[in-house]
């Protein structure tokens, strides 16, 4: 009876559990085939491990690889059939900035979970194929950038969840057909193709950089006219009417009228100006600084004290904007006695009173304000930074900044003084004579300025990070918010403070953009909330800016479109010391290992996720080692870390 039983035992079991089924076995041996075919130098994978889940550039869920990035990791090549065959579980696959080559392998199409594809930057060819429209789960899409050609189908209707789809700088050719409609489409563009005849009314919306480099009309360009014809309208001579002689005269000479009046209307304005320049300085001086972050110590147009109408210094005529009649309001709009609040044991050598008579300099414009170096009449020199867009209540106000000047550490630049009236706040640091290290990376590189070596910029960031660490250790809510080397000040022996702290708690969201200048981590969405992992991102970018040279707004970044981290990542191939580091630090060949750690370093900072990133005090910890090595006395001979450490771009 048992005998009997048997073979359909046996059949069930191959029926519940086939032997076929993909599983993580085969994901590691589909990775292991990628690398095998398309690998770079710096796809260092660790092959002795079972799980590949590990692997930098691999995430798993269930026991699957989920998720394969793999961007500026010096891939090259076709991608071969039969690899994503096997990674049926894949959401996100990014392989962009590699240098790819080929058609898109058929079997991609067994990836039915895919919902993000990033390809850009590679050298993929022909037409973009039929398969990709079949996976209906795709909600970014990506094929920026690569050599593909013929036209845009309309298989792209089938990716009814597609929120993105960037397609510009291919060679694409013939008409956007007028039937595209791609209903949750929120990104788009096409630009920098061949493509011609006018933009379909369900793309109108979006604005004429998705549409630029190709030879297309219709909104958002001009209409149809010439060679090309409005849907439903006859080419011909009834394209449009000619203007008659009159017409045109009309318009010349209403042309000329308004040019004479608004010269008029600049003449008068120029006079008045010119009538009321003693008494304006203060604006002046607004208008050379733009609302963008000023780097360095003393920019060009700085305001001294007497400029001001009655005497009063820049600093003092922020506190005169209490009452607009010239004068510090020291009532505070009626609230009763107001004068300076001083932190802890603080020295009170000077007051409200004094402040405001104190010659001043503006320092540049930030996120939350503008700045002045005050010279107080007994040679004392603060730093006084008048806050804008503060809309909480005075209670709340006051709750928050005492725990801001509570915060004591050597890295961290003190508050020692605030003022709070109705339309007026002012909060007074320690002055760093140094100037910010945004300055001294990106200011003037002319004869006579001193280089920041080595040993100046690891400490730099060593004192930043204890800094970042100690405001950390004060709980899970305490974080910066606002990390970037204009905020990052110097003493006089080049010693690392962390300014601006707590501060994002203080201002409306109109203070704080989404995104500050490249360093925000992705995942924030509300700049007045930021974790502590958002600032160990922060400050992965502020470590890429020391050892490149380059700030997150470098023009060369903002050409190829990519921030700091990510450029980094896609121009690493063969020397680190050729293609990264600044040139100021060339000459250090004896710490480049040193350099290039902290460059890792760096790179897992700003990974991409949260998770990923490690600690500050791991961040501290890490550059405290490699700084004891660098400086030790023994140091010895170069490893071969140069050549191992490329997986830094795979992470």
């Amino acid at each position: 009876m048992q005998l009997q039983t048997l073979p359909i035992l046996l059949f069930t079991f191959l029926i519940v559990f086939p032997l076929s089924r993909p599983d993580l076995g085969s994901d590691r041996s589909a990775l292991l085939a990628l690398r095998s075919a398309v690998g770079g130098r710096t796809l260092l994978w660790n092959v002795t491990e079972s799980n590949p889940c590990s692997w930098a550039g691999v995430v798993c869920e269930d026991n699957r690889v989920t998720v394969l990035r793999l961007p500026g990791v010096a891939l090259s090549g076709e991608l071969p059939s039969g690899i994503f065959g096997n990674l049926t579980r894949l959401r996100t696959l990014s392989l962009r900035l590699n240098a790819l080559t080929g058609q898109l392998p058929a079997d991609l199409a067994l990836c039915g979970n895919l919902r993000n594809l990033y390809l850009q930057g590679n050298l993929l060819s022909g037409e973009i194929p039929d398969f990709v429209f079949s996976l209906h789960d795709l909600v970014r899409l990506n094929l920026a950038s690569n050599n593909f050609s013929g036209g845009i189908s309309l298989g792209f209707n089938n990716l009814t969840r597609l929120k993105t789809l960037f397609l510009e700088n291919n060679q694409l050719t013939g008409l956007i057909p007028p039937e595209l409609d791609i209903p949750k489409l929120e990104q788009f563009n096409v630009s920098n193709n061949m493509l011609n005849g006018s933009v379909p009314e369900k793309l109108q919306s979006f604005k004429e950089d998705s549409f630029m480099g190709n030879s297309l009309c219709g909104r958002p360009f001009e209409s149809c006219f010439g060679n090309v014809t409005v849907p439903g309208q006859e080419s011909g001579n009834n394209g449009g009417k000619k203007l008659s002689g009159g017409a045109i005269a009309g318009i010349v000479i209403g042309s000329v009228l308004a040019f004479l009046v608004i010269l008029a209307i600049l003449l008068v304005f120029c006079r008045k100006k010119s009538s009321n320049k003693q008494t304006s300085t203060v604006d002046i001086a607004m208008a050379k600084h733009p609302e963008v972050e000023i780097p360095g110590d003393k920019p060009a147009g700085d305001v001294e004290s007497g400029g001001y109408g009655n005497g009063y210094s820049v600093a003092a005529a922020a506190a005169a904007a209490m009452t607009g009649n010239g004068k510090a309001d020291v009532n505070g709009g009626g609230g009763g006695a107001k004068k300076l609040a001083f932190f802890g044991n603080a020295a009170r050598v000077f007051d409200l009173e004094d402040l405001l008579r104190a010659s001043a300099e503006v320092l540049g414009k930030g996120t939350f304000g503008t700045a002045y170096k005050a010279v107080l009449e007994t040679g004392t020199v603060v730093a006084v930074k008048r806050l804008k867009d503060v809309t909480i209540s005075e209670r709340e106000f006051k709750e928050k900044i005492d725990a801001v000047g509570a915060m004591d550490h050597e890295n961290l630049v003190p508050l020692r003084a605030y003022y709070y009236s109705r339309d007026e706040k002012l909060l007074v640091y320690d002055y760093m004579a140094m100037g910010s290290l945004s300055a001294l990376l990106h200011g003037n590189k002319g004869a006579g300025r001193t280089p920041l070596n080595w040993e100046i910029r690891s400490a730099i960031a060593l004192g930043a990070a204890r800094g970042i660490e100690y405001l950390h250790s004060q709980g899970p809510s305490v974080s910066h918010g606002n990390i970037k080397s204009s905020n990052i000040l110097l003493t006089k022996s080049y010693d690392a403070r962390v300014s601006d702290f707590g501060l994002a708690h203080l201002v409306g969201p109109s203070s704080t953009p989404n995104r500050v200048a490249g360093y925000r981590a992705p995942e924030v969405t509300d700049p007045r909330k930021v974790s502590h992992k958002a600032d160990v991102y922060s400050f992965g970018v502020l470590l890429l800016e020391l050892l490149t040279g380059k700030a997150p707004t470098h023009a060369l970044l903002n050409e190829e479109g990519v921030d700091l981290p990510r450029w980094v990542q896609s121009i690493v191939r063969e020397e680190w010391t050729s293609e990264v580091f600044d040139l100021e630090l060339l000459r250090y060949q004896n710490v480049q290992e040193e350099m290039v750690q902290l460059l890792q370093l760096a790179v897992d900072c700003a990974a991409q996720y949260p998770d990923k990133r490690p600690s500050m005090p791991e961040v501290a910890k890490r550059i405290e080692e490699l700084r004891r090595f660098s400086l030790r006395e023994d140091h010895g001979p170069q490893s071969d870390l140069i050549n191992e450490s490329d997986d830094v771009s795979s992470r």
